[in-house]
């Protein structure tokens, strides 16, 4: 199947909007808990879930597999498999096998991450660029003699800056960038260009007090700044008007840009405006207490966020 037909097959059953479950919260979770809510996001009509990969944790694998057999339809992808973690030829295995047991049901996101991943293997973070490029060449061509997956699935590089964007235009069926403004997003589409997947990753605080979702959102960048100083996701905002200043000190501005935060007509309001942008979908990444309270405010938004569906 060519490149173009598994982008129009993943855009049919992704649909405009899935749940990012990234962080702690699902590494952290019981199975029987995370099984329980990705079966009730199936139910509420998401497109899709995602989850990440740690290095000294779990295994984005393992892990995708059991979101898939707790489920029937949803789609669900690594946001992202980290390539500081796994041979090439194993990150493509591991994409083949899960394809071919469900198929058009997987997305493979693969992502070169930031510098400490790297450093946690001994590795070197120099020249990112190249490293995924090659990276990629061992996955397009493994060193041992295997059969082609019987299922195709999407590939999309997690891809923050402009080189980067461009290499997952020219070597991926698409891009899934998190925590950008609005206009990254047109610019990665223009980068990629119409025929390639864009998974739009966005921060998201739901409160109805928008005052404090925005306080609340204001925190939770101090922390990723002060926890990842240097990180391509806070030094490309400066391609969009936001200097290093308010970076630094996380200013409104840093904030607005990133941040859809308020009651379910702010948050959707800033969903259409990825999708206008360009994004196939958008991501919801949704912080809470547990696994099930952010369920929870899923289930808060399914009723607004079926009203994008065509």
């Amino acid at each position: 199947m060519p490149a173009t037909d598994v982008v129009t097959t993943a855009r049919r059953a992704l649909g405009p909007v899935g749940a990012y479950l990234g962080g702690p919260m699902t590494g952290m979770s019981p199975i029987a808990e995370q099984r329980r809510e990705v079966a009730r996001l199936e139910r509420l009509g998401y497109g899709s879930v995602w989850t990440n990969d740690q290095i000294s944790g779990k295994d984005i694998f393992a892990h995708l597999a059991v979101l898939l057999a707790a489920t029937d339809r949803i789609v669900v992808g690594s946001s992202v498999a980290n390539i500081w973690g796994r041979h090439p030829a194993t990150m493509h295995g591991g994409g083949a096998v899960l394809a071919e047991a469900y198929p058009d049901r997987v997305v493979l996101g693969v992502g070169v991450s930031v510098a400490r991943a790297a450093e946690f293997v001994g590795a070197s973070y120099d020249r990112p660029l190249r490293t995924m490029r090659e990276y990629l060449d061992g996955m397009d061509a493994p060193p041992f003699a295997a059969a082609p997956p019987s299922a195709p699935f999407p590939r999309v590089l997690a891809a923050i800056g402009p080189k980067m964007a461009a290499l997952a235009g020219e070597r991926t069926d698409g891009a899934i960038p998190f925590g950008m403004p609005v206009a990254h997003t047109a610019a990665t589409r223009e980068i990629i260009g119409p025929d390639k997947l864009l998974i739009v990753g966005q921060q998201t605080v739901f409160d109805t007090d928008r005052d404090r979702a925005r306080e609340i959102a204001r925190e939770q960048k101090a922390a990723m700044v002060k926890g990842n100083p240097g990180s391509p996701y806070l030094t490309n905002l400066t391609r969009f008007g936001i200097t290093a200043d308010e970076i630094a000190n996380v200013t409104d501005s840093v904030v607005d840009a990133t941040t859809a935060y308020g009651d379910e007509s702010a948050i959707l309001d800033r969903v259409r405006a990825q999708l206008d942008a360009g994004a196939d979908q958008v991501l919801l990444f949704l912080s809470g207490d547990s696994l099930t309270a952010t369920g929870d405010v899923f289930e808060r938004l399914a009723e607004p966020v079926a009203s994008l569906r065509g």
